[in-house]
């Protein structure tokens, strides 16, 4: 049996792929299960033994070669898949590329989304679902459905090296207790002021007591992003943004005694690691991408936007009637203004509860 995965999207949904992964394997223990994703998202998958191969699409690199070049590389991409002669081929993401990988596999068993594209109207055997109000974690299972495969959990995953452990127990040598907080996203419509975040840094370490340890990628907007928080912050938290990796990002979460942060793959892997995350949303819905708790089989969002708790988990939000909206900011200015004025009393109690739990 070789089953090939296809999810040709960002860092934190390739992560939520995992239980998808893992029941597969459960259900055909020596079967070959391959993924193809996004380059610079693979470590969301290494080091997973229930992977054989990762085989990366480096979208930027094609780009940035000439017509002739990049029609040629497409073509040996799409073409590689036929000689692995899969069995089964799902194509998690809505797109052509997928289908068409699917298409030209020749794989019996083809599941995925199918499009208005006349040229792929054959290329899927299975069809998934809309997703509606469901959660991701949800809709990357249907494909056992279709398989008539049960499932047995819904666990994410995400694995380090021992390299990595060694790193962070480095940094945090000194620190017994600490809270996570990851306080920027890629996108600036889902981070919330900066001077409410720094308020909240300040409570975590002036009032608890407790040491803050802020994350953030290496991208020199994130790092800006954070130096400007820190100039509203009267205490000194200690600051690792752009000196790690995702993998020893997870590492270091892992130790945490909560998490606070926005909608990001950081939320995703502290969520997977099983460490209570309190996570501010604003344009995003909490029924497609809260936290997951993975003691869980049912999804607790069940609401439109407003506090909601899944488990160890908390998605705090505004209860206006325009969230989520799933708009870049409002009025295209990439600042969601649902998340710029949070009330700092409730989110306190939020986090006062949280650590009490």
């Amino acid at each position: 049996m070789k089953i090939l995965l296809l999810k040709f999207r960002n860092i934190g949904d390739v992560l939520l792929t995992t239980p998808l992964i893992s029941n597969l394997k459960n259900k055909y223990p020596e079967a070959q299960i391959d993924f193809s994703l996004n380059y610079g998202t693979e470590s969301m998958l290494t080091l997973n033994s229930n992977l054989n191969t990762i085989i990366s699409y480096d979208r930027d690199l094609i780009k940035s070669l000439s017509i002739l070049k990049r029609i040629w590389r497409e073509i040996q991409f799409f073409i590689s898949f036929r000689k692995e002669k899969y069995d089964i081929v799902v194509n998690l993401t809505k797109g052509d590329r997928g289908n068409l990988i699917a298409l030209l596999s020749n794989a019996p068993i083809t599941i995925g989304y199918k499009t208005n594209n006349w040229i792929l109207r054959n290329a899927i055997s299975h069809e998934i679902p809309k997703q509606n109000l469901r959660h991701t974690i949800d809709t990357n299972l249907d494909p056992l459905k279709l398989l008539n495969i049960p499932v047995r959990d819904k666990k994410v995953e995400i694995f380090w090296t021992k390299n990595d452990e060694k790193k962070i127990n480095r940094e945090l040598a000194n620190i017994e207790s600490f809270i996570h907080i990851h306080p920027v996203s890629s996108w600036l419509f889902k981070c919330i002021s900066d001077i409410i975040m720094a308020q909240i840094i300040d409570y975590c370490e002036v009032i608890l007591g407790i040491k803050v340890v802020i994350t953030a990628s290496s991208d020199r907007f994130e790092v800006n992003k954070v130096d400007n928080i820190l100039k509203y912050c009267k205490s000194s938290p200690i600051n690792l943004s752009g000196q790690l990796s995702l993998k020893q990002t997870a590492a270091l979460n892992k130790k945490a005694k909560l998490f606070i942060g926005v909608d990001t793959s950081i939320m995703h892997i502290s969520a997977s690691n099983n460490v209570p995350v309190l996570a501010f949303f604003g344009p995003s819905g909490a029924f497609h991408w809260g936290p997951w708790d993975n003691a869980l089989m049912e999804s607790g969002y069940t609401q439109r936007n407003g506090l909601q708790i899944m488990g160890i988990h908390r998605v705090f939000s505004e209860s206006r009637a325009c969230q989520p909206c799933g708009q870049d900011g409002c009025n295209g200015s990439k600042v969601s203004d649902c998340l710029m004025n949070l009330n700092t009393t409730l989110i306190i109690s939020q986090i006062k509860d949280m650590l009490s739990e």
